[in-house]
């Protein structure tokens, strides 16, 4: 880890502690060259295995995106959409797994997505499960109904 105030390529660790959340480590460490001190925080990547094979990393912002989309014309902030986006990666996480199908967050997506707007949650349904009939939104919406 190089020092971010004299560039110095190597610094010693003083103390390492878990973040509240437990999902990533903050460690306090020190320049042997200047004796500064900075703090860095360490997560585990995930990456993303796309449907055409391809991998990259998880990004919430693409979740976001996603969803935006489907609460189009909805009462959902952007706030919301944050904290969707949170949940669905810390149920990600949760798996243990460091690359995840893509079809999988989209899966992850669904049930916090449902909480927040059962519209929103239809729209984005249909695109992600492929609804080709009304049979495919009725069967969607009697589910919906049997959960209340």
């Amino acid at each position: 880890m190089h020092c971010p105030f004299c560039r110095h390529p190597d610094s010693r660790v003083v103390d390492s502690r878990t973040t509240e959340d437990g999902s990533s480590i903050r460690r306090r460490r020190e320049c042997p060259e200047c004796g500064k001190r900075f703090s860095t925080v360490e997560t585990a990547s995930l990456s993303v295995v796309k449907r055409n094979g391809l991998v990259e990393s998880f990004s919430r912002d693409k979740v976001m995106s996603g969803v935006r989309k489907a609460c189009q014309g909805r009462p959902v902030s952007e706030d919301d959409l944050a904290v969707l986006a949170h949940r669905v990666e810390e149920s990600i996480r949760a798996q243990g797994q460091a690359e995840i199908d893509a079809t999988d967050i989209g899966l992850a997506i669904l049930p916090p997505l449902r909480e927040l707007d059962e519209i929103a949650y239809l729209r984005f349904a249909s695109v992600y499960q492929a609804f080709e009939t009304l049979e495919d939104f009725e069967a969607a919406i009697t589910l919906l109904r049997g959960d209340d």
